[in-house]
């Protein structure tokens, strides 16, 4: 009889030693995505030949390019307005979007910035009713493809530039992942269609699977950190490294991650424990929210802030892109 009550008492503890860690957890992953309010404040000439196979002109009504952009957590929702987002002003991606815009008209790029959810519920608030995390990727991974397949089957000369922030940079790796190991929404034969992928602190980030803008850092994205421990958390899946990496894209998406952000630059752990002890830090961490500034990223190349340096990128992708004949 004692030593059953010793081993009942032994399995409490254990139980409840567990209950916390998954709390723990929960909350750590919870700090992890929701960022703080942002501060305010190289190819060839263009042509008109179309890739093989295709017809040599196309609707009059289809850009040259189609730049799709996924902002991160909070900087969206559900029924913004996709060519005139005002979901936050102070949106990251924004900062990128709105120059494009500005520089370029509609018919050389339509600049599409998916409306989504754009939410990460607290597991550990139970009054807290925003959307979990694995729901407001689906429903951004959905809308975004569907922009994508729905332009591809009526615009077959257009290119794409895709790019996210966060939450968004996870979505638009994923379709890049897709596309590249042709399972997404572009088949392996029009993948030239693809000019470029850009991530900003994407959360399922493995060093050197992509062209990685210096400075670039050894961690990993927090996804990756994490697969080990699955759906231990309901609503945050974290899912690990994406299969088959980005494939035949791989030389086309360019990755941004300022050291020290634990959303693409965490070590990697294989037991809740040391999760908590290693990730403990990034509770407060600023990092993540400083994008727009110099303070924790800068490129070696000249000095530009993430959002400069995206936007320049993106730049010459679309001015050098090709210009197909419309019908």
């Amino acid at each position: 009889m004692l030593k059953f009550r010793r081993l009942r008492r032994l399995l409490l503890v254990v139980l409840a030693l567990a209950v916390v860690a998954v709390i723990l957890i929960g909350f750590l992953l919870y700090q992890l995505f929701k960022p703080a309010p942002v501060p305010p404040h190289p190819g060839p000439g263009p042509t008109t030949s179309a890739p093989p196979g295709h017809a040599d002109a196309q609707p009059a009504d289809c850009p040259d390019v189609l730049t799709l952009v996924i902002p991160g957590t909070w900087e969206s929702k559900a029924n913004d307005d996709p060519l005139n987002p005002t979901a936050n002003p102070k949106s990251l991606m924004l900062r990128v979007s709105s120059q494009l815009q500005q520089k370029y008209p509609e018919s050389r790029t339509e600049v599409y910035t998916v409306p989504y959810k754009a939410q990460f519920r607290n597991p550990t608030n139970l009054a807290d009713r925003q959307a979990d995390y694995n729901d407001s990727r689906r429903q951004g991974t959905t809308r975004a493809k569907n922009k994508i397949a729905k332009t591809y089957k009526h615009c077959p000369l257009t290119h794409y530039v895709l790019m996210g922030f966060s939450q968004g940079a996870v979505i638009a790796g994923d379709i890049a992942s897709d596309i590249g190991n042709d399972r997404g929404p572009i088949p392996a034969a029009d993948q030239d269609l693809i000019l470029g992928v850009g991530l900003i602190a994407d959360g399922r980030r493995q060093p050197g699977g992509q062209q990685d803008v210096a400075p670039s850092p050894k961690g990993v994205g927090t996804e990756v950190a994490l697969g080990g421990f699955g759906s231990l958390v309901p609503g945050i899946t974290m899912t690990g490294g994406r299969s088959g990496g980005f494939g035949d894209l791989t030389d086309r998406v360019y990755s941004i991650c300022a050291p020290g952000d634990l959303i693409c630059d965490a070590p990697t752990v294989t037991d809740p424990l040391q999760a908590i002890s290693k990730l403990a830090n990034a509770a407060n961490n600023p990092v993540h929210a400083m994008y727009a500034t110099k303070k924790y990223w800068k490129s070696k190349d000249g000095g530009q802030t993430a959002t400069q340096w995206m936007f320049a990128w993106s730049s010459r992708l679309i001015s050098s892109a090709p210009k197909p004949k419309h019908t």
